[in-house]
């Protein structure tokens, strides 16, 4: 579709790269996986969610290990995660931090067990100036026409930022 789009999505449990996966295969955009160092998590659900809980009280979100990507080259960045608590994995939030620096449209896709929460809400608090446009939700199987619709609808959105 376009050269002007990236996907930056945090997979804790391989069900947001599978979704990501079947992004890239419709969109073929650039693509950052956002990755934190070893150990930062657990492998353990429960203990996962209470260390992100503890990030997010102290308002310290984990380091990312690879280089984040110039903003300035893409007009869309689509980012996924894992909905953690309702709100988005603190390595997606870490991610929106590093890139809200200019004026940018986001686009948030989500993957979760059966209730997402307000991720919606929350994501759009962490995005601060960036310019977010509807999310895409995946609970179980993808339904591959949902996706595409919501994949159309973002790429070809105007924005208040107007692009690059």
């Amino acid at each position: 579709m376009s050269s002007n789009i990236l996907m930056a999505y945090y997979s804790w449990s391989g069900t947001t790269a599978a979704l990501a996966k079947q992004i890239d295969d419709q969109l073929h955009p650039d693509v950052y996986q956002i990755q934190v160092p070893a150990g930062t998590f657990s492998t353990d659900m429960y203990a996962t969610s209470d260390i992100a809980k503890a990030q997010l009280a102290a308002g310290k979100m984990p380091k990312l290990v690879n280089a984040v990507p110039d903003p300035s080259h893409y007009d869309r960045v689509l980012i996924g995660g894992p909905v953690w608590s309702g709100t988005p994995a603190t390595p997606v939030l870490a991610f929106l931090h590093a890139i809200n620096s200019r004026s940018l449209a986001v686009a948030p896709f989500y993957t979760d067990v059966g209730n997402a929460g307000d991720y919606e809400v929350h994501f759009k608090q962490a995005a601060g100036n960036l310019d977010v446009l509807p999310g895409f939700e995946a609970t179980g199987v993808t339904n591959q026409r949902e996706m595409t619709d919501w994949l159309t609808e973002v790429t070809n959105a105007n924005t208040n930022n107007g692009g690059k």
